[in-house]
């Protein structure tokens, strides 16, 4: 057999016939390694994040009567599935790292390359795969998420409904201010759950029309009621009588479901399947739905933001280990992903300020990842 002259298309050997596509068995082996890997990293991130989450809700609920060390493994086990979906375009590109690194390791990727098969032929499967797993991610794992951290949150009321807590005593509440006819209310929670229609943890201080302080409100838990809030568990604290415990406390509102949500609920507490009408309400209020927008481009490009980092994975991780600088292309890539969380980030905020539109903000993140993959892809296997 005469030495090749020419470099050639990755699909045509010496002799100019055109090298065998990739089989279906070896496109179905390849993604299978890669959706291996990466459900191996997510998994060992899950059992990590499990682990710290319980020990420091294990800290914070010591002293506590009603806080069982299974109560607080539920609760850490509810938490962890909407932290991790911000770890998901990472498990992504570290399997998708170390699926390749694996299949040079053991020398299938050069029998591959041996048997006319290019690396954007071996990739493809990952891509698909990559796609697949973002669609799931998308309509199943976020709705399933979002519930788990509404039950969470019950959970966590439940640990911390100890007698005389107070929403001084946890940090992180939530504040909203009213203005009715009987004058100003600033409530605090402490936690929210349905998206702020029930509130945990409330403090209520209210003031005459004109401006004077009349009282302070601590109640267990709030409810929103066309109208009104439902203050149930109240002790009433005012400036000229003593605390007067009440079991039940109307309070009048002027505020909707969608003006509470907008200060109690995140957008990513939200359902991919509820954000639509989630927008659709808080524009009709008035309100600015710029993060919920964003929430949900996000969700849609999120099938293409793992399949980019499919490729920033493949374009530091497809050399042979005969060619040394394995630590320096991993550490690259993770480099990559890094700078990649950044610009997401920095978009994320300059459209919650209104500086770039949220189509804008979801989107540049995956064309930049994609970009930059496919370029190096490129240059290293046509030249």
């Amino acid at each position: 057999m005469r030495p090749c002259a020419i470099r050639r298309s990755p699909r045509v050997n010496c002799d100019g016939v055109s090298a065998p596509m990739i089989t279906t068995t070896l496109a179905r082996y390849f993604a299978k390694r890669f959706v291996v890997a990466s459900l191996s990293v997510f998994f060992g991130i899950v059992i990590l994040i499990v682990l710290v989450d319980y020990i420091e809700l294990t800290r914070r609920s010591s002293g506590l009567a009603n806080a069982s060390a299974l109560l607080v493994a539920q609760t850490s086990i509810y938490r962890v599935p909407q932290l991790l979906e911000r770890l998901m375009p990472f498990c992504v590109l570290v399997g998708a790292m170390t699926s390749y690194l694996a299949l040079s390791r053991s020398l299938e990727l050069v029998v591959a390359r041996a048997a006319g098969i290019s690396a954007w032929q071996f990739m493809t499967p990952a891509l698909l795969s990559a796609l697949i797993l973002g669609v799931l991610a998308t309509v199943v794992y976020n709705p399933a998420s979002a519930a788990m951290q509404e039950r969470a949150k019950e959970l966590e009321a439940e640990i911390f409904s100890a007698p005389g807590r107070s929403a001084s005593q946890e940090s992180g509440a939530f504040w909203i201010n009213q203005v009715t006819s009987e004058g100003q209310a600033i409530i605090s929670s402490t936690s929210s759950q349905g998206q702020g229609a029930r509130l945990i943890g409330v403090s209520v201080f209210r003031f005459e029309p004109g401006g004077g302080f009349r009282e302070r409100i601590e109640a267990r838990e709030a409810t929103l009621e066309p109208g009104r809030w439902i203050l149930k568990g109240a002790r009433v604290f005012a400036l000229s009588n003593p605390p007067v415990e009440k079991e039940t406390i109307t309070l009048p509102t002027n505020l909707n479901e969608a003006q509470v949500r907008n200060s109690f609920a995140t957008p990513e507490t939200v359902s991919f399947w509820q954000l639509p009408a989630y927008i659709r309400s808080t524009e009709n209020s008035g309100l600015a739905a710029a993060g919920y927008r964003l929430q949900y481009d996000k969700l849609i490009a999120r099938p293409f933001l793992l399949a980019s980092m499919v490729m920033l994975a493949g374009a530091v991780s497809l050399r042979f280990f005969r060619f040394g600088g394995v630590q320096r292309m991993v550490l690259g890539g993770i480099a990559a992903g890094f700078l990649l969380y950044v610009l997401s980030k920095i978009t994320e905020d300059l459209s919650k300020a209104a500086l770039i539109h949220p189509l804008a903000a979801a989107w540049l993140p995956v064309c930049v990842g994609g970009l930059t993959g496919f370029l190096a892809l490129l240059y290293q296997e046509d030249g």
